[in-house]
């Protein structure tokens, strides 16, 4: 008897424990990233960024809320640079961006680029800066990672797969004991 209890103690602790170690998503850093896999670069994620400079200028732009936006400091200073006049090109593709005085970004908001730039994959961009009598070309990749689709399976889904021995053991030891008790008996 000891033992059936024992086991069936066992048995329960294994039923307790299995659904939260298969559902546990590893290890994460601070941004979400997984730890536990491949390294990846910083310009994947879950907001698309591009990042590029130069000897004048760097830039550093986001895909993110309807539009790309786009934040150019000088390179030497960190001092932002507004006021500018920025093009983005992608392809055959350009658009003029939107210099947002409250936020001190650039902003692109046209459709048909925006659309194209949010599909998956590595976009080359030339962006075309001027300001104050300067001006330069800067080019950079914005990589957007390939979505995970809902019907994608997940190991926390199959869980309940465990409960089918889980529960078989315990109900065989059980099943055995009783017959062992009633031989006994008999």
């Amino acid at each position: 008897m000891k033992r059936l209890l024992s086991a069936l103690l066992s048995t329960l602790i294994l039923l307790a424990l299995a659904p939260a170690a298969l559902s546990s998503p590893g290890a994460h850093g601070p941004n979400g990233e997984h730890l536990d896999g491949a390294a990846t670069s910083s310009t994947t994620g879950t907001v698309p960024r591009v990042e590029t400079f130069s000897e004048l200028f760097e830039l550093v732009g986001s895909l993110s809320g309807g539009e790309l936006s786009i934040l150019i400091d000088r390179y030497d200073t960190n001092e932002p640079v507004l006021n500018g006049k920025l093009e983005v090109q992608y392809k055959e593709k350009k658009a003029q961006a939107k210099f947002h005085a409250d936020l001190g970004d650039y902003a692109i908001d046209d459709e048909k680029l925006l659309k194209a730039l949010s599909a998956p994959g590595k976009h080359a961009l030339l962006f075309t800066f001027v300001a104050a009598g300067e001006s330069d070309l800067l080019e950079g990749t914005l990589e957007v990672a390939t979505p995970v689709h809902a019907d994608h399976p997940s190991r926390w889904r199959w869980w309940w797969l465990l409960l089918i021995p889980a529960l078989a053991v315990p109900a065989f030891i059980v099943a055995r004991a009783r017959r062992q008790s009633n031989r006994g008996i008999a």
